[in-house]
């Protein structure tokens, strides 16, 4: 019990704390960030900034015809793993409570078996995902530290989760301690690496969308 005492006492609330500090950090400091007035007349064809950005979000939605034969599987895969977080972090009972505790707000869950499929098909897109980049030269040679951190941080909170709920290795208290400490880990590294375009991705494909609109650039 002292694990998850620990886990879900001092270190949930050090990286909450961490999480929260660095994501306004990171957000704060992006938008004070010092810029180069563009004083050009810009392009007949430029459209509004607003729908410039909202054309770029929905046109990097899905691959061009050019591209789609090579990177449509690994587009898809993305998508499965990122809905699947998405699904489980938001429509599990247990993490329903969670932010109930924390902010107040429930919502309906989904029913446990459900979360648990789906967790199954996020661990393997997942290991896909990881073995398309082990296996892609061109992915393998400029991949850094970050993108092999970001997916195991990633990857942790997922099976810990599942084999907690299905009990297997050790006592529940203890598989469920490290659970939370995966969590803590992602929580904790997410506003200082690559996985912070959760929070940034359709803010830099809205300003790639203005910016490109400006210049005339047909997409």
């Amino acid at each position: 019990m002292e694990l998850l005492e620990f886990a879900r006492g001092p270190a949930l609330t050090f990286a909450i704390t961490v999480f929260i500090a660095g994501v306004v950090f990171r957000i704060v400091s992006l938008f004070l960030l010092w810029r180069t007035k563009d004083s050009s007349a810009g392009s007949s064809r430029e459209r509004s900034a607003f729908s410039a950005a909202i054309r770029e979000i929905i046109r990097r939605l899905w691959p061009q015809s050019a591209y789609k034969q090579r990177t449509l599987f690994m587009l898809i895969n993305g998508y499965v793993f990122h809905f699947g977080l998405a699904i489980i972090v938001f429509f599990l009972l247990p993490h329903i409570v969670f932010f109930k505790d924390l902010v107040g707000l429930s919502w309906p869950s989904l029913p446990n078996n459900v979360i648990y499929a789906i967790s199954i098909i996020t661990i393997v897109s997942l290991i896909a995902a990881l073995v398309m980049r082990l296996s892609n030269p061109a992915q393998r040679i400029i991949s850094t530290f970050d993108d092999w951190f970001s997916w195991l941080v990633t990857f942790l909170p997922v099976i810990t989760g599942v084999i907690a709920t299905s009990h297997l290795g050790a006592r529940y208290e203890t598989l469920l301690g490290l659970h939370i400490l995966s969590v803590a880990l992602l929580l904790i590294y997410l506003p200082f690496g690559k996985l912070m375009h959760w929070f940034l991705v359709f803010v830099t494909r809205s300003q790639t969308g203005a910016h490109l609109s400006h210049r005339g650039a047909q997409l």
